[in-house]
């Protein structure tokens, strides 16, 4: 039995596609990489963008970036599928390194300390020049 890793892919749909048609496409490789073994973490939505570079003679693309778990047998298998996919433009998968996964939980650990720090400090007045030259 293989262990299962964590990987990223970031895919570009055909922006000319209607909502209900990009989300049927979100849908259709999610539930892909699931029902090749992995288990999907998130899915974010970025919408549509204009891209750096024309692919396919479009200039525009809906973003979509997936993080899942699987075995690595599995990720050439969805990979064929999403290049074979004729709504999919282009994708990129990157297994995250285990230093990389750390430095994200660290780093989310240190936003839910300061989200509070920053709600107390939204809530202090600040102190007005006229406040400053009558302490003097």
């Amino acid at each position: 039995m293989s262990t299962r890793r964590l990987y990223e892919t970031t895919y570009i749909l055909n922006a000319t596609l209607e909502d209900a048609e990009i989300e049927e496409a979100i849908s259709r490789i999610s539930e892909y990489i699931v029902h090749h073994g992995g288990t999907i973490r998130e899915v974010n939505r970025w919408g549509r963008r204009r891209m750096a570079y024309p692919i396919k003679k479009r200039y525009n693309g809906f973003y979509v970036h997936c993080i899942f778990e699987a075995p690595p047998s599995s990720v050439p298998v969805i990979e064929r599928f999403l290049i074979l996919d004729d709504s999919v433009l282009r994708h990129l998968t990157v297994q995250l390194s285990e230093r990389l996964i750390e430095y994200r939980k660290q780093r989310e650990a240190m936003g839910s300390q300061d989200a509070p720090a920053a709600a107390d400090a939204k809530t202090q007045t600040p102190a007005t020049v006229s406040d400053t030259a009558n302490e003097e």
